[in-house]
């Protein structure tokens, strides 16, 4: 099964988007149509790279757009990028989301005692390779990170590319902190401070910042997949997400491949190309850190 993805306007304004077809040449999206299993009984898992290792632009799945492409933030009309926190540069990790999941609103998390975020379930992966943004991935999940974002639950599962040629070496969460002694916490701190520069408080975690393990994140995923299928179906609120999808056959919402071609075809981008906020992406912010 293979996937492809075409560009719409140009990256860096808020016209840009990524949209994704199928190895048949039909126009998908990344949140419905690319199935979460790409070997069921081994555990490996499609993930959907938004945001390349190093680089700091917040793109990401546009839940709200029919056939969610990729786009990159906005917030106050500016376009958003990660700071560079010392001693990171952008994101650590291939960053992105496993399709087929939903973090539901509507559902309070038994462990962490908080709701979901409305978003598909994060993803990072830790392999050497630097992928493109669009890029669909089969991972092995290792362990997972409860984040709590403003009193949302927002797991971070940290996965790792099968491709990647240590991924043997790679079969829980101990492995990451063997091998990549630092990683883990480094995976901690990032997310703790990434949104200081911008005036907000540290983000807090589930767990005292401790990750579950491979188990537990596996049984994270298909629970949100549980709750994506409700949502596919009809059988809970949309919460404003479009979940126009062209294969999931049983699903209210499945229009034909000519239909999302059009969606498509109109998205014709006009207008000035403007650059907003790149200077966070070449700025490096001190924060101090508070013990814990």
């Amino acid at each position: 099964m293979s996937f492809g993805t075409e560009e719409r306007g140009q990256a860096n304004t808020q016209d840009y988007r990524v949209y994704f077809k199928n190895s048949d040449g039909k126009y998908i999206s990344p949140f419905h149509d690319i199935p979460l299993c790409a070997d069921e009984a081994k555990n490996i898992f499609h993930a959907v790279v938004e945001v390349p290792r190093w680089t700091n632009a917040k793109m990401e799945i546009a839940t709200k757009e029919q056939l969610n492409p990729l786009k990159q933030d906005v917030k106050k009309g500016n376009l958003r990028y990660v700071c560079n926190i010392f001693p990171h540069k952008g994101y650590i990790w291939n960053y992105g989301a496993f399709p087929q999941t939903w973090e539901d609103p509507g559902h309070t998390d038994g462990d962490t005692k908080c709701s979901g975020d409305n978003d598909p379930i994060d993803m990072c992966d830790i392999s050497n390779k630097i992928c493109s943004c669009g890029q669909i991935i089969r991972v092995k999940v290792l362990g997972i990170l409860a984040l709590i974002d403003e009193g949302e639950t927002d797991w971070k599962v940290i996965v790792i590319n099968v491709e990647d040629p240590e991924a043997a070496d790679f079969n829980d969460i101990e492995d990451v902190r063997k091998l990549k002694p630092g990683y883990l916490e480094a995976t901690v701190d990032w997310f703790r401070m990434y949104k200081i520069p911008d005036g907000k408080p540290e983000n807090q975690f589930a767990f005292n910042g401790e990750f579950k393990n491979r188990d537990f994140a596996i049984k994270t995923i298909k629970d949100t997949h549980e709750y994506w299928k409700a949502l596919i179906l009809s059988k809970t609120k949309t919460k404003e997400l479009n979940c126009l999808n062209t294969c999931v056959t049983d699903s209210p919402y499945v229009c034909s491949g000519v239909d999302a071609k059009a969606i498509v075809d109109s998205d014709i981008l006009t207008g000035a190309v403007v650059v907003v906020g790149r200077e966070k992406a070449t700025t490096l912010k001190y924060t101090e850190r508070v013990p814990h």
